[in-house]
């Protein structure tokens, strides 16, 4: 254990403590930490350097990655009030938090096993935690501060933490102060935060004391800079100063409480004889089921709803089958004009589609012309059936063409109307 107190010339003396085990860590170590004080217990690398094999030579320096594992005698993982931190197997392990009334007398032995990273060897030690019951605990005034430049393992130096509860007590003027309590931000739901400009995680720390808060404490709670918090603007501290040259206080997020104006909840439990009121003889179930009739069950469960869909099977039957117009009716509701048009198109692609089936064929006789575009004669077919039209090209060019008529290309007309009364000249251009 490691106890130190801090003095002042302008003030009284007191001391604090802080449980940190600077010595080497030994086999069924036992620590005597109070009940709301902060403990904290350093595992040092130097000391298990010496205890795995094979030793360095003369002259060399071991400096073998060690990590290590913590947890409750019997039990996976450490208690819930204890936390433990190494941030990489070059540092030293740190295990810390607040003890609880309710472990108070018990002890609670942790195992400690080393691992030596580069030849595998383990090396295990055991830490019996005996928590005291402190006098004044719990300390009426507690406050918690945010610290925006510091990661929890640098706050759990001595000296650090030292610096931290000197500087609280010049501003707060306690007669006793202590530290309850240190997370980290990350625990608090915070962001890794981006390693660039030497960025911190950030911790909270908890401390107590005997006297009401000082009115720099208070300034906090001002509208001013209740205001000026929502804004995401630095709320305006006099005392900010004697923090800012080593730790950067996150104001907004400072708690303050109060437990002299906490209403108590507890109700005392008025504890009887133990004794259950006589309900009479009690009586088991039978052993012998009765028979049951699952007739209902399959009505309710399989013919319902298969008669229902029977009935809308019908229905959609019925409506699909019955009830359909039909071609002659569809017809009567058609144009004649519509019907031709319909009629032509269809056998002009029943005609392609047989063409293209062979092309031995004659031509199709919507590709010839069927009147003279003159007289208005019809025209006999240009090739008979016998002719071979497979080397006839796709189009043909109207020079040299059987039965073609030439055809002027002006022609003039004059239309006389019946009364007499008008002349009309047009002149025609037929191609």
């Amino acid at each position: 254990m490691f106890h130190f107190c801090l003095f002042s010339v302008s003030y009284l003396s007191f001391c604090f403590s802080v449980y940190t085990i600077l010595s080497k860590v030994h086999s069924d170590r036992n620590v005597y930490p109070s009940a709301g004080v902060l403990f904290v217990h350093v595992l040092e690398r130097e000391y298990f350097k010496g205890e795995f094999p094979p030793y360095p030579k003369p002259g060399e320096i071991s400096n073998d990655p060690i990590t290590f594992n913590t947890n409750l005698m019997g039990y996976p993982d450490r208690p819930g009030w204890l936390r433990y931190i190494q941030r990489t197997p070059y540092s030293d392990g740190v295990l810390y938090g607040s003890p609880t009334v309710e472990n108070v007398g018990k002890p609670t032995i942790i195992e400690i096993t080393a691992y030596n990273r580069r030849t595998f060897e383990t090396a295990r030690h055991n830490l019996i935690i005996n928590i005291m019951s402190a006098e004044d605990f719990p300390l009426p005034y507690q406050a918690e501060f945010f610290i925006r430049n510091m990661n929890v393992e640098e706050m759990l130096a001595s000296e650090v933490l030292g610096d931290f509860l000197g500087a609280v007590k010049n501003v707060w003027q306690p007669e006793r102060l202590n530290a309850i309590n240190i997370t980290s931000a990350l625990d608090r739901g915070g962001r890794v935060p981006l390693p660039i400009n030497d960025m911190k995680e950030g911790v909270y720390v908890m401390v107590g004391a005997d006297v009401p808060f000082s009115s720099c404490l208070r300034e906090v709670e001002n509208p001013q800079n209740q205001l000026r918090c929502s804004q995401e603007m630095e709320p305006v501290i006099t005392c900010d100063k004697k923090f800012r040259t080593q730790f950067h206080i996150d104001w907004c997020k400072i708690s303050l409480v109060d437990n002299t104006k906490q209403v108590s909840t507890f109700q005392e439990v008025i504890r009887g004889e133990g004794i259950l009121p006589d309900g009479g003889e009690y009586k088991p179930p039978s052993d012998t089921l009765k028979s049951r009739d699952y007739y209902s069950d399959f009505l309710i469960t399989l013919a319902v709803p298969s008669a229902i869909a029977l009935v809308l099977f019908l229905i959609l039957a019925y409506i699909m089958c019955c009830r359909r117009e039909g071609v002659e009716k569809r017809n009567m509701q058609t144009p004649d004009i519509q019907l031709v048009h319909h009629s032509a198109i269809q056998k002009s692609t029943k005609e392609l589609r047989d063409m293209s089936k062979n092309r031995e064929i004659a031509w199709p006789l919507s590709t010839l012309p069927v009147f003279h575009p003159v007289t208005g004669e019809i025209v006999p077919p240009l090739h008979t059936d016998s002719y071979d039209n497979t080397s006839m090209p796709l189009m043909q060019t109207q020079q040299n063409l059987p039965h073609q008529t030439q055809i002027p290309q002006q022609q003039s007309a004059e239309a006389v109307c019946s009364s007499g009364h008008c002349i009309v000249s047009r002149k025609l251009r037929l191609l």
